[in-house]
């Protein structure tokens, strides 16, 4: 194994990637490699294997899936790449990160097939073709024994987080499905420890690999308290607001991913009486000086950046950071919030989950040895008790200056005129002053619920996640079974459905039109202008809403497809920011155009239909679609 050459290399534009990824890393934001992807993206753009050794949250999917893609021959419909991953999870995390990717290739197909998920609708994708495949190895195995997977003309092979898998007991799997791949094709291993079974397959498996190790420079000040608020996109500019209004603060920087939401969320800001200005890397060199010079005397307090506008930031003033959007890596978040806390000063660096970012939550928490503790979001009370006391300050600062004699006059001549109380008129122009918003906050029910659904849905520790991974090998890996091989358990148990429930599906599954089923506590149902006409799918419907409005995919609801609409259950609360936004979102070449459905109106179609998304009800990631003709209320987790 020889070691990898250090280059330099500070922006994406600096590799021979292809042009349509150069464009989709643009629209993502991405603009600074990581140190492993800086090192493994030209390694695998010339086809070499690699062994990269590198903790979670370092930018690995990034790492191989821009070259892979670059590499990759869109003419061929047969896998030509294939990503092995410990966990469904990380399986529908990397088969959604090359989706992103290849945003910008026509006729791209990635597949994810893991556990837990029907065969039916994995087998079908299969036929349709997948330049990608992302699996787990027990899955992956099970296709390929049953002839649905063929790698005949497979380029390259991907293990992700291969001590994972030697962990949860994959590891024969692993080197089944190796001995079944061409001999000429290139691997890239990545793994964060290397014990000696991943060393005996690499050294195996791997041609002249060159290897790449990733250290940890993830060391954090001490006097930086951390902290973190499990928000989807949702509810994150209120958030925000409350820190905001709560939070004693000398000036804030607020990183979000990309150079357009700097933009975006600053207005927003300034729309709610804040003074707040964007930082990117769009913005003139000079002009970022002025803005920095600003920030240093005191004229502004809070800056919105990307991480490139940030680098090399020290303004001692910056008493908060917070990372409104999640980093991509560790590394990343070590610098953002080293931007506070400087000199020995006190710093506060909050950051904003997502549910579905656990992981890096975790991984973060893990490269930075030290706990994130969640944090105590101000509540309805407090932020109206301040707004008060704030109000009454701007009274108190206004009559200290002097200058009222005009408005004295004025008030004095409209008392006598009107015969109106003074205090009257002293209300009416502070509504006046307030305009159309309104002065105090309402409370909101579902906050609580959100920290409650994120402490219920918080992952099973290593042991046990491990244990419940060693079941569903033991299902999906039977060598004994034939062409019968699901007779045992039954097709229908894989899916955790009756057999009688599945009936009306393929031919039959047109139905007539029929009753909503009705809505959960604490959702509101919507219509989409997109539907079986325009060849949508309920995963394309989930990736766009997941993605534009930052929510989880388990917190969307019961999702019904017709032919020229669909129907969608969210949660309840949706701001007016994020809903005209998703109005905007296209899926299947369609405006999306969400519109909320009121209780009492019917959708109807000359022949709806409910497409199975193929989902398993232990997939967490997952929603719900009811089946055609079932009565019963489907079960969510």
């Amino acid at each position: 194994m020889e070691d990898s050459t250090e280059k330099t290399i500070s922006t994406f534009s600096q590799f021979e990637l292809k042009p349509a990824l150069h464009k989709a890393l643009d629209e993502v934001g991405y603009e600074t490699p990581t140190p492993i992807q800086e090192q493994t993206i030209p390694l695998l753009l010339e086809k070499k294997d690699v062994l990269g050794q590198a903790q979670t949250g370092t930018g690995k999917t990034a790492a191989f899936a821009l070259p892979l893609l670059s590499n990759l021959n869109l003419r061929q419909k047969d896998p030509q790449i294939l990503v092995l991953a410990p966990t469904r999870e990380l399986a529908i995390q990397v088969a959604e990160a090359f989706k992103k990717y290849a945003s910008q290739m026509k006729s791209f197909h990635v597949l994810p097939i893991y556990g837990g998920q029907e065969y039916r609708g994995q087998i079908r994708g299969l036929q349709r073709g997948a330049h990608v495949i992302v699996g787990t190895p027990g899955r992956v195995m099970d296709h390929m024994r049953r002839g649905t997977l063929k790698l005949g003309n497979l380029t390259t092979l991907v293990l992700d987080e291969a001590d994972e898998m030697l962990r949860m007991g994959f590891i024969d799997d692993v080197e089944w499905i190796l001995e079944q791949t061409p001999d000429e094709r290139q691997i890239a291993l990545f793994s964060a420890t290397m014990p000696q079974q991943i060393r005996r397959i690499a050294t195996r498996y791997l041609k002249d690999p060159v290897q790449i190790i990733i250290k940890d420079k993830t060391t954090t000040a001490p006097t930086i308290r951390q902290r973190f608020w499990p928000v989807s996109g949702m509810h994150k500019l209120d958030a925000l607001t409350r820190i905001l209004e709560a939070e004693s603060f000398e000036a804030i920087l607020i990183f979000v991913r990309t150079k357009t939401a700097t933009v975006e969320l600053s207005a927003k800001l300034e729309a709610r009486g804040y003074a707040s200005t964007p930082l990117n890397g769009d913005i003139k060199q000079n002009q970022r000086e002025r803005t920095i010079e600003m920030l240093k005397k005191g004229k502004l307090d809070i800056l919105v950046a990307t991480d490139v506008a940030a680098r090399g930031l020290d303004v001692e003033r910056i008493s908060h950071v917070i990372n409104y959007d999640i980093p991509h890596d560790t590394e990343g978040y070590v610098h953002r919030i080293g931007r506070t806390g400087r000199a020995g000063r006190q710093g506060d660096a909050i950051l904003f989950v997502a549910p579905r970012e656990k992981r890096m939550l975790h991984a973060i928490e893990r490269a930075t040895n030290q706990k994130i503790e969640l944090m105590e979001l101000p509540s309805t009370e407090l932020i109206n008790d301040q707004r008060i006391v704030k109000f009454k300050q701007r009274i108190t600062d206004t009559l200290a200056s002097g200058d009222l004699g005009q408005f004295y006059k004025m008030i004095e001549q409209y008392q006598q005129e009107h015969d109106v109380p003074a205090l009257e008129i002293a209300a009416s122009l502070a509504k006046l002053l307030q305009g159309d918003s309104p002065f105090m906050l309402q409370a909101k029910a579902n906050r609580r619920k959100e920290v409650e659904r994120w402490e219920d849905d918080d992952p099973k520790p290593r042991k046990s996640r491990g244990a419940d991974r060693g079941k569903e090998r033991g299902r999906e890996r039977d060598k004994g079974r034939g062409k019968d091989e699901d007779r045992g358990r039954g097709k229908d148990q894989d899916r955790g459905r009756g057999k009688d429930q599945d009936r009306g599906r393929g031919k039959d599954q047109d139905r007539g039109p029929r009753k909503e089923q009705p809505l959960e506590e604490g959702m509101e149902r919507f219509r989409l202008e997109v539907g079986h006409n325009h060849e949508v799918q309920p995963n394309n419907i989930v990736g766009a809403i997941a993605n534009e409005a930052g929510l989880d995919s388990q917190h969307i609801g019961r999702i019904n497809i017709y032919d020229d609409y669909s129907v969608i259950d969210l949660p309840e609360g949706m701001p007016k920011d994020v809903f005209s936004d998703l109005k905007k979102v296209w899926v299947a070449g369609k405006q999306l155009n969400i519109s909320l459905l009121k209780n009492d109106r019917k959708s109807r179609s000359s022949s709806p239909r409910e497409r199975d998304d193929s989902r398993g009800k232990d997939d967490r990631k997952s929603f719900s679609a009811p089946k055609a003709g079932r009565k019963k209320k489907m079960s969510r987790k």
